[in-house]
């Protein structure tokens, strides 16, 4: 098969050619505009998963719908060492812009509340040539969104951004990728603004995605948050989605798939996006012509799991330590044996939602209590994270096959 015309595309948040699976999310989101820019009550709108089932895809193909509605948007992704005012500031600036509020006396009031948001993240005492400038064009706002505290001051800001947007009849939607490494603080004062939108009926929502505890990271901060947010579990495909990634972007470039190749690759990937498009890519480029086959599946298999060991595991892995590496191996071993001891239908080692914790510490003979350093760290650099209190599940699906391949 031709390698240029090869129409996959495995790549961390890159677009596949076919954007299988997900209709509903994106129907439904699009009644969520059309009901906020009338006024209409709406709640703001949190994608959980795991890593590699598309939420970063569907985040941005989200915010490309707010575009179309000609909302205003903008996009950060959260960081653990990074506090929320310099990167909110910089996407509602793009906000605005996109906005083109034709009254350019209000839009740069509103700017230089953002602004002045935004210079709060320096130091007190900072020399003005050495506070951090967002690039806005307009002198910084005194007295509204810059006490320093910044639960006050969000709720403040997104007053002055909303109330910009619902004089032009749109909204304002800003995407925040990896949620759940915002900080405590950043987090309660996210919450607080977003339910002051919902009550005043001001036309600013919140579209975040994160790993499957972050509801968990939300209703720790606010109690409301469970009421506050739509939450989305986004999935792995099921078998017609997971064909139709594979066979719609072939039939594009006039190839076709056996039955029994799709049936391979669906055993193959579990349906996870990020695999299959890596598989397709690699059993496109292995595949001498179509009708693609089985046997050029397994010829391909290699490659693709040597690309995923790489790019997609190995890359995760290497952030460990030694210490680290030894509880996810454990992690693995439990889930295998979980497997292996239950019922003839139970899943494979790779579905297990999680493992108990102290069945972790009994395979390395040691206390569960030693072990805690090591499985907060895996926390917070997110491969694990906790289904319930005493259980740990991976973040990265078939991570568990990973490590025991290696062992």
């Amino acid at each position: 098969m031709d390698p240029i015309r090869n129409p996959y595309a495995p790549g961390a948040g890159q677009r596949p050619p076919e954007l299988a699976g997900r209709d509903d999310q994106l129907r439904a989101f699009d009644v969520v505009l059309e009901r906020v820019a009338r006024g209409r009550p709406e709640r703001s709108i949190v994608l959980t998963g795991l890593r590699g089932v598309g939420k970063t895809v569907l985040l941005n193909a989200l915010r490309s719908q707010a575009v179309r509605a000609r909302w205003g948007t903008g996009k950060i992704e959260a960081r653990p060492d990074q506090t929320l005012r310099r990167p909110l500031s910089s996407a509602l600036h793009q906000a605005i812009r996109e906005l083109g509020h034709a009254r350019s006396d209000e839009a740069t009031h509103v700017l230089g509340v953002v602004k002045a948001f935004a210079q709060r993240d320096s130091a007190p005492g900072t020399k003005l040539r050495d506070q951090w400038n967002p690039g806005i064009d307009a002198p910084a706002v005194t007295g509204r969104a810059d006490s320093g505290d910044i639960e006050i001051d969000l709720v403040e800001l997104f007053t002055e951004v909303g109330g910009l947007a619902a004089d032009l009849g749109r909204g304002v939607a800003i995407f925040i990728d990896e949620m759940q490494d915002l900080g405590p603080a950043d987090v309660s004062a996210l919450c607080a603004a977003c339910h002051e939108m919902s009550q005043s009926g001001l036309p600013v929502i919140v579209v975040g995605a994160g790993l499957p505890h972050l509801p968990t990271v939300l209703s720790a901060s606010k109690s409301y948050s469970e009421r506050l947010f739509r939450y989305q579990r986004i999935d792995r495909l099921d078998r017609p989605a997971a064909e139709l990634a594979l066979t719609a972007p072939a039939a594009e470039e006039e190839a076709e798939y056996e039955a029994d190749a799709l049936d391979a690759l669906f055993v193959a990937t579990g349906g996870y996006p990020y695999f299959l498009q890596a598989y397709g890519k690699a059993v496109w480029d292995k595949a001498p012509a179509s009708p693609i086959t089985a046997e050029d599946v397994r010829v391909a298999a290699p490659e693709a799991e040597a690309e995923l060991a790489v790019g997609f595991f190995g890359s995760r892995y290497e952030r460990a330590t030694p210490g680290e590496r030894e509880y996810l191996r454990a992690m693995a071993d439990v889930a295998a044996t979980a497997a292996a001891e239950g019922p003839t239908e139970s899943p494979s080692p790779d579905t297990v939602e999680s493992v108990p914790t102290a069945d972790v510490a009994a395979h390395l003979g040691k206390k569960p209590q030693s072990l805690s350093p090591a499985r907060d760290a895996l926390l917070k650099k997110g491969l694990v994270y906790s289904t319930e209190r005493g259980r740990i599940a991976f973040t990265v699906p078939h991570f568990g096959r990973y490590l025991r391949d290696r062992a």
